[in-house]
């Protein structure tokens, strides 16, 4: 497990979710559309025009592609994105998981969060 954990720190595909002034374990609050939003990202790095939200998930074997992907995990982010996003209007709010096995950061598709977001806030 150690050693899991030394490979994504020190790959430089995971720079921007552990850049200077990154925080762990950001509690989320707020409502969409008069439904309450509470969670918890596992890594939040406010960078020069965006947010990063990242999401750790050890799934075994994790996913290769993006479509097998668990919905929920989409749902979720898509969540936090849209009470980000009335936070730092001015900046893009992107979203990845952090897949512990492989390891892989893998960016999810702001359509693929609109969708999600659209599915769960419909009245």
């Amino acid at each position: 497990m150690l050693a899991q954990v030394q490979a994504v720190l020190d790959d430089s595909r995971f720079s921007e979710v552990f850049s200077p002034g990154s925080r762990a374990e950001v509690p989320i609050v707020g409502r969409r559309q008069d439904r309450p939003v509470s969670g918890q990202v596992d890594r939040l790095a406010v960078i020069a025009d965006a947010v990063l939200i990242v999401d750790y998930k050890t799934n075994r074997p994790a996913p290769e592609r993006f479509e097998d992907v668990p919905p929920a995990y989409t749902r979720q982010l898509a969540l936090y994105r849209a009470v980000l996003a009335e936070l730092f209007p001015d900046k893009t709010i992107r979203a990845a998981l952090l897949w512990t096995e492989i390891p892989d950061l893998m960016e999810i598709p702001a359509a693929a969060m609109d969708r999600e977001l659209a599915a769960v806030t419909s009245p």
